[in-house]
């Protein structure tokens, strides 16, 4: 018996020892190596839970049920998508908590992440903090104010319950047409990439020794998305989706340098594109996806970034995540070959699809291409381990749910004042009156009468643009916080002025009034995307004559909110501003301190103002801007006049003045025999540019497309990511166009036309338009600012 029993006790003891040790899964335990759990994790998963967490679909879908069916790895809001009518931040919460519940419920119980485009602060959410938009940041040329903003954006993301964003867009934007131009910093690679600090403030700061590695810094970050790879902001045309035609040296010198910065500051998650580079869609390039962004950098190389800037780059263990219905995209029309794009779209190395809707059409048919032997497993478990990397770096296997301590985050006062301090350091001060010994600011507090006009000057949605509460935005002042114009000026101005508001009054009523003086705002309708692409770069109707109606009669100044330079020059805003009147107000008080030339940073008072992130220019209403290669654009008689300067290494105390090359390239209304002609530089006719264009469009495509195949071919070095300072001048040669196309034009030439509005008005600049801006550039390792 007592052998018995003991032989009973060991069989008992190794079946506890058994059971404990099937209990015992790797993968959710917190002490062991990141990858030790990602490959146990990956290891116990099926295919169908592999392509489950490839997919991210729409709020809408995400049922708790849809999410265990299909084992669904993420979920989206797409703009405007929220789970009620202006709900609360708890509300939130509650929504992405019970989607989560349905995720955690499947057999391996893996978290689901929820993204959401935060471009302008948490701009989908009511009542939360909406930053300038990314032209106005540029603007400030201030990495640390960005990273700021990226740590205030993070917390009222979180708030919500919601712990991914789908920012920054570090996008180079090379022509004012393309309908996102606000959502680009610059046209220059130098400034977007110095403000890349905002992924630093979205995730935290990346630890010693870890650049690269996808990094999300606790429960009150967010991961972060470098978007759209490679060249959205060099469509030709700036027809948004469309073609970037450019040789592999200015993609890597103009549209590549930010996603370097990015992944140096272990972004979590990159973007691709809808636009195509050389007639190859970005969603279905294999080799810009995989061989570059993921083989290419894996190794630690050092290379140089033009002649002064040398850092590390590093391999991206994060993941590529679609556009909306991307893959759909790939062929025209979209979906037209689904089987096809699935297979292009997953084959070029794309890890998590957008499909927000059609999603089950997805996982069928990628399970029936894997089953097939069409793509191969090798390239499931590569998209399924850099997802699960996220997700394990981002904590979420320990804490998946919402943390209602937060909810006091949205909106908080604390992220409003820092939203009020980015529109003042976005302001750039362009013309202060006719002259600068005649100017028109400050203007008085105290006055006895003034009129404040214009649809922009009582209207929140007007004010803050595209991307706020909805995709295209909309008019009126109760679907966000924000403080308009009108209401900042009358509390600005002395208790005993008069303010008078018209929307559009006209020159009579504006004669009788005898106003001291008129604030007059307008601009652009709010929008997004292909809606907002525009070959007429004018003010809309019935802003131009609200501005020659009061401004003929008045001395005045004009606020025009746009997001990208409008005709005429005026006291301008960007786009996403829904704290600016705040400024606004003050700013116009303040003493001067300085004015230099017409594009000069100048200070105001205490208030240190930005630089254009884009060149100003102007076009006649009957004309277009248009693309001459990259560099050469016409620009038509009607104000002042910047011609695109070829030379962006130029460092910023050097832009305090004009230099001899920039008084060459100035452009001036010329006397030509009595008669007056709207004239260029590197001007061409419409008709031969576009015959022009289109035989050297597909020069360029060939060209390219060999250089590719000579880089499959062999091992990068730093000189393939070296910046000529003679780029643009090699594109202009490339581009065919010879001496008769850039004959030079006397600086000093007439400007009576730009005085036709007078004396009586004031020429500010807080909108930055198409600017080189040199700002603050990276000198040595990024870590080091």
């Amino acid at each position: 018996m007592g052998s018995l029993h003991k032989t009973t006790f060991v069989l008992l003891m190794f079946c506890l020892a058994a059971l404990g040790s099937a209990d015992y899964l790797k993968y959710k335990d917190p002490k062991q190596p990141l990858g030790v759990r990602i490959k146990d994790l990956l290891g116990r998963m099926t295919l169908a839970e592999k392509i489950g967490q490839m997919t991210q679909i729409e709020r809408e879908n995400a049922t708790a049920e849809a999410m265990s069916k299909y084992f669904i790895g993420s979920v989206l809001s797409g703009g405007g998508s929220v789970p009620s009518p202006q709900p609360s931040a708890a509300a939130w919460q509650s929504m992405v908590n019970e989607m989560q519940k349905g995720a955690l419920s499947t057999r391996l119980g893996i978290p689901m992440i929820y993204g959401i485009d935060a471009v302008h602060g948490h701009n989908n959410v009511y009542k939360a903090t909406i930053f300038p938009h990314n032209v106005g940041l540029g603007a400030t040329r201030d990495p640390m104010l960005i990273k700021r903003i990226g740590e205030a954006t993070a917390l009222e993301v979180r708030a919500t319950g919601i712990p991914y964003a789908f920012a920054p867009c570090i996008a180079v934007c090379r022509d004012p047409r393309w309908g996102r131009c606000y959502e680009s910093y610059s046209e220059d690679p130098k400034v977007v990439q110095s403000m890349t600090t905002l992924i630093s403030g979205l995730q935290g700061d990346v630890p010693a020794g870890s650049e690269g590695r996808p990094y999300v810094g606790g429960s009150k970050k967010v991961a972060a998305c470098a978007k759209h790879y490679v060249g959205d902001g060099g469509t030709f045309m700036g027809i948004n989706e469309n073609n970037t035609v450019i040789d592999a040296h200015g993609l890597m010198t103009i549209h590549m340098p930010a996603y370097y910065n990015s992944i140096i500051r272990g972004v979590s998650t990159v973007m691709t594109s809808y636009s195509s580079w050389n007639g190859k869609k970005m969603h279905a390039n294999h080799f810009l996806v995989t061989d570059f962004l993921k083989n290419k950098l894996k190794f630690r190389v050092s290379c140089s970034l033009g002649r002064q800037y040398n850092f590390t780059l590093y391999f991206l263990q994060g993941f590529v995540i679609s556009d909306w219905q991307g893959i759909d995209r790939i062929t025209s029309p979209p979906g037209v070959n689904y089987s096809y794009s699935v297979e292009a779209g997953v084959g070029a190395g794309i890890d998590m699809i957008m499909v927000p809707y059609a999603y089950t059409e997805f996982i069928d048919d990628l399970t029936y291409q894997v089953k097939n032997n069409i793509i191969p497993m090798s390239r499931i478990d590569d998209a399924v381990y850099r997802i699960l990397r996220v997700k394990f770096t981002m904590g979420l296997f320990e804490s998946p749910y919402a943390d209602p301590s937060l909810v006091g985050e949205l909106g908080k006062q604390e992220h409003r004042d820092l939203a009020r301090e980015a529109v003042r350091k976005s302001l750039v001060l362009l013309k202060n009156g006719k002259s600068a010994s005649s100017p028109l600011l400050p203007l008085p507090k105290k006055a006895g009468k003034i009129l404040v006009a214009g649809s922009h000057a009582d209207d929140l949605g007007l004010q803050c643009g595209g991307w706020t509460i909805t995709w295209q935005g909309q008019t009126g002042n109760d679907k966000t916080a924000g403080t308009t114009i009108l209401s900042a000026i009358k509390s600005t101005v002395d208790p005993s002025t008069e303010v008078v508001f018209s929307e559009n009054p006209d020159s009579a009523a504006v004669d009788s009034g005898k106003y001291d003086y008129a604030i007059v705002v307008v601009g652009e309708p709010p929008y997004a995307e292909t809606f907002g692409d525009n070959l007429n770069l004018t003010i809309p109707a019935p802003g131009p004559s609200v501005i020659q109606s009061v401004c003929k009669s008045v001395k005045c100044v004009v606020v025009l909110i746009s997001g990208r330079p409008l005709v005429p020059k005026c006291f301008t805003h960007f786009f996403g501003m829904c704290e600016v009147a705040a400024t606004v107000g003050p700013v116009l008080e303040i003493d001067m301190e300085t004015i230099l030339q017409e594009r000069a940073r100048a200070k105001v008072g205490i208030r240190d103002f930005g630089k254009l992130p884009k060149h100003t220019e102007v076009t006649d209403k009957e004309l277009m801007i248009y693309r001459i290669t990259m560099e050469l654009e016409e620009v038509v008689e009607q104000g002042w006049y910047e011609e695109k300067r070829k030379h962006d290494s130029i460092e910023n105390e050097q832009e305090e003045v004009e230099d001899d090359m920039r008084k060459k390239l100035r452009i001036g209304e010329m006397d030509t025999g009595g008669s007056k002609e709207n004239l260029s530089l590197c001007s061409v006719g419409l008709k031969h540019f576009e015959e022009m264009r289109q035989k050297r469009q597909q020069e360029t495509i060939d060209r390219c497309m060999e250089k590719i195949d000579i880089w499959e071919e062999k091992e990068l070095t730093g000189e393939d990511f070296g910046g000529k300072s003679g780029y643009e001048e090699e594109t202009q040669q490339e581009a065919g166009l010879d001496d008769a196309y850039a004959d030079p034009v006397d600086y000093n030439a007439s400007q009576e036309s730009a005085e036709s509005l007078g004396a009586k008005l004031g020429i500010i600049f807080l909108w930055g338009k198409f600017s080189s801006g040199n700002g603050l550039h990276p000198k040595g390792n990024l870590e080091e600012y």
